[in-house]
């Protein structure tokens, strides 16, 4: 029997490859069993936005995680938010104009949906600039955090793209989305997308 053998990696193809992934997670951070936590470990190039309190995101603090880590990336970066991650790329739009290479935002939160988490409100309301980069916004059909159709709402307003991830309620480790190869398989597609209209 043969053991040892080498662990099988995603690995994006070599125009994605061109850019500096940058993950930006939401309240809480993305534990180790989280797709973005999993994304890293298969990519040790892609890279984390840290925040000094994930429990207690504040705009402008988080903001400048972001505007952060986009310059000290060594490539053009694209960033790969979720939940309240992706009200920290709208904020962070709002306050700087570092230009990036696109982003790629799942499952926003609704900071105005009835009973929804005081550190999610507080963090609204939710920036709606227009993007001055691509965008893709991923949703749920179920999501507790947020209506499908407000999502596609955010979606519009930024001029980004949309896809519905069908059922599968806030894209994270409680919904079964540990690793998330149906997410992967997008961000590469959309990270190609990106290489072939810089060339």
């Amino acid at each position: 029997m043969m053991s040892g053998g080498p662990r099988l990696q995603i690995r994006a193809p070599e125009p994605a490859s061109r850019f500096q992934f940058l993950t930006v997670p939401g309240l809480g951070g993305s534990g180790p069993q989280h797709w973005q936590t999993f994304w890293q470990r298969d990519d040790p190039a892609m890279l984390r936005v840290e925040q000094r309190d994930w429990d207690r995101p504040e705009a402008d603090e988080w903001s400048f995680a972001i505007e952060t880590a986009v310059r000290n990336a060594a490539k053009a970066a694209i960033l790969i938010a979720h939940s309240c991650g992706v009200t920290a790329i709208a904020h962070w739009v709002h306050r700087y104009e570092t230009p990036i290479a696109g982003a790629f935002l799942v499952a926003p939160p609704d900071w105005q949906r009835p009973g929804i988490e005081p550190a999610v409100r507080n963090f609204g309301p939710m920036p709606l600039d227009p993007l001055p980069f691509p965008a893709i916004v991923v949703a749920s059909e179920d999501d507790p955090y947020c209506d499908l159709e407000r999502a596609r709402g955010f979606a519009s307003s930024w001029g980004a793209s949309f896809v519905s991830a069908g059922k599968a309620g806030h894209i994270n480790t409680a919904s079964g989305h540990g690793p998330w190869p149906e997410g992967k398989r997008l961000l590469t597609a959309f990270a190609t997308e990106l290489f072939l209209r810089r060339k």
